[in-house]
């Protein structure tokens, strides 16, 4: 897992550093821990993802879910959600789940976290 590195503040996020673009090749995710839960950034096609590591249904772990095009699949029921929005898109899940902002600056990914206000 990687861990938080750099942080600036912009609009309603702040960035974090989570790795270099080259180090995430195609296909590949990060676990990133913060302080209140999981995210996972993913490298679909070299654009970057990012959601919660938390399955809507019975809150199990869904980053290590199959991931298909731009769909995750989660490991236990089997429910599916969008990675570009949360949203989810088949039972047993109902309610979507948190998507995170990702840039590119200087050759990281970033990671935009809420600012707190």
């Amino acid at each position: 897992m990687s861990s938080i590195s750099h942080e600036s503040l912009s609009n309603r996020y702040y960035y974090v550093d989570v790795t270099a673009v080259d180090d995430l090749k195609t296909g590949e995710r990060i676990f990133v821990e913060t302080d209140s839960q999981t995210i996972v950034v993913f490298n679909i096609g070299g654009d970057f993802f990012a959601i919660e590591d938390v399955c809507s249904h019975d809150q199990g772990p869904l980053g290590d879910g199959e991931v298909c095009d731009h769909e995750i699949h989660c490991p236990r029921h089997g429910a599916s959600f969008d990675v570009r929005t949360g949203r989810v898109l088949s039972l047993p899940a109902i309610t979507d789940i948190q998507n995170y902002p990702v840039r590119v600056a200087n050759g990281m990914i970033q990671l935009g976290l809420p600012a707190e206000e």
